[in-house]
Formats: C-alpha cells, sequence, structure tokens
C-alpha cells in the first residue's frame, strides 16, 4: 500500500511540474503578446470603431447573463445566512455582508466568469479559424501586426466596459439580496440598507472596479492567445475553444488571489 502511494505521489508531482512548465510557458506568450498590443496602441493604430464593436459583442451582449448569475449568487448566500444571523440576532448585518461579499468578489469573479464563457471562448474561435484558414498569413502578407489588429480592440474593450457591468451587477446583487431577506425572514429593507451602506467602503469600491479591468483585459488576452497558437483544422479550433475557458478561469482565480493578497494581506 505504501508503495502505491509513493507512485501515485510521483505521478501526481510529474504530472503537476508537467502541467506548471506548461502554463508559465503559456503565460509568456501572452505577455508578448500583451506588449505588441501595448506597441499598437501606442502608435495609435488602434481604431475607436472598432473599440466600439468589440464591446458591443463581447460586454454588452454579455450583460444578461451576469446579471443572472450575480442576482442568483446574492440571493442565494442571503438564504444561506439569514436564518443563522436571525438567530443570534444579527439580521440587521445581513445587507453589509451582501455588501461586502457582491463587491469584493461575486460581482467581478462572476461577471468575468460570465463573459469569459460567452465572450471568450467566441474571440478564440473566431482568431483560431481565422489562423486556420490563412486569414492571418493574409495579415501579415500587408505588413500588419496580427498580433495588435486582432488582440489590442478586444483587450481594451473588455478592460474598460467589464468594470460598467461590475457596476450594474453589484446594484443588482445587493437588490436582490434585500428582496430575499425580506420575503424570507422578512428583514425591513431600510434595515438593510442601512447596513449595507455602513459597511460600504470606497477603496473596496476601487479594488473592485480594479479587478474588473485586470479580470477582463486577462480573459480577451489569454483567449486570444490560445486561438492564435491554434494550428491544424476544425477539430483543433473546437479543442482550442475549451481550453481557452478552462486557462482563462484559471489565470483569472491566480489573478484574483494575487490581487487580494496585495490589498487586503500585504
Amino acid at each position: 500500500m505504501r508503495k502505491q502511494i509513493i507512485i501515485f505521489a510521483c505521478f501526481v508531482l510529474i504530472y503537476s511540474h508537467k502541467i506548471s512548465k506548461i502554463m508559465i510557458t503559456f503565460l509568456g506568450k501572452c505577455a508578448q503578446n500583451l506588449i505588441k498590443c501595448l506597441k499598437y496602441l501606442l502608435t495609435g493604430q488602434l481604431k475607436f470603431s472598432s473599440v466600439i464593436e468589440q464591446a458591443v459583442s463581447l460586454s454588452f451582449d454579455s450583460l444578461p447573463i451576469s446579471l443572472i448569475i450575480v442576482f442568483i449568487a446574492a440571493s442565494v448566500i442571503t438564504i444561506q445566512v439569514a436564518k443563522q444571523f436571525l438567530m443570534s440576532g444579527a439580521e440587521a448585518y445581513i445587507g453589509g455582508t451582501i455588501m461586502i461579499v457582491l463587491i469584493r468578489e461575486i460581482a467581478p469573479g462572476f461577471v468575468a466568469l460570465a463573459v469569459g464563457a460567452r465572450a471568450g471562448t467566441a474571440i478564440s474561435a473566431e482568431i483560431a479559424n481565422m489562423q486556420v484558414t490563412e486569414q492571418v498569413d493574409a495579415i501579415k502578407t500587408l505588413k500588419v501586426d496580427p498580433v495588435g489588429y486582432y488582440f489590442t480592440p478586444r483587450v481594451v474593450a473588455t478592460a474598460l466596459t467589464i468594470p460598467m457591468l461590475v457596476l450594474i451587477a453589484e446594484f443588482i446583487g445587493v437588490v436582490g439580496g434585500m428582496y430575499v431577506s425580506h420575503i424570507t425572514i422578512n428583514l425591513h429593507p431600510q434595515r438593510y440598507m442601512y447596513s449595507a451602506w455602513a459597511w460600504l467602503h470606497t477603496r473596496d469600491l476601487y479594488i473592485s472596479l480594479l479587478k474588473a479591468s485586470i479580470f477582463g483585459a486577462l480573459v480577451s488576452l489569454v483567449c486570444a492567445t490560445q486561438g492564435y497558437e491554434t494550428r491544424g483544422g476544425a477539430k483543433e479550433v473546437g479543442i482550442s475553444t475549451t481550453q481557452a475557458a478552462i486557462l482563462s478561469t484559471v489565470y483569472m482565480l491566480v489573478a484574483d488571489f494575487l490581487i487580494n493578497l496585495v490589498f487586503y494581506i500585504a
């Protein structure tokens, strides 16, 4: 039995090392593409109309599903904590608890996951299809940087507009928590909102918007890079799209951990 455990542990370590190496290599490619995007942006080649087009396609069209997810998440958390708070006589703090949880984690994280699941995979599939059909090579023959041309509008659009989605989602989440607490434990909306406003800090709001901007740019960058690295045919496009969804989620969670470490621990 001990021998089997040792063999399994060695297998896990080798596999983890391999996965870590792949992810670090991919992260290096993302960093290189980000530098190219910044060069493309700073040279004034980016068109404002393309940013607006991508903002509508990636962020505005993701608004309904983002709001639904955050509303349901806030409602479920309220259901989970409302009875316990009521039993301990702390029902007046439900609004503040929901406000803190929403602003710090749920709204920026869930909105970014929703955008990654809907729009990020679309970015990966679109660029991967361009790669396998040699449209990227055609752009190169015109002496246009394909990374700057394809990546920059998407990265800029998501970095600027995801914070707007997060603000709306935070409002919807707070309202959802208020409604659920009222119908479950008959908590008066005034007491709920008083607690929510009392616990709200502008610092948390700024960090939330910073998270949203970083998550949006990261999701676009990772998904676009994954699509750009695609080679082969239609089968590889599907595989690349799946990998883009997984990688964007993993990198976003790592970024979330690091941001929390910097602002709330250090």
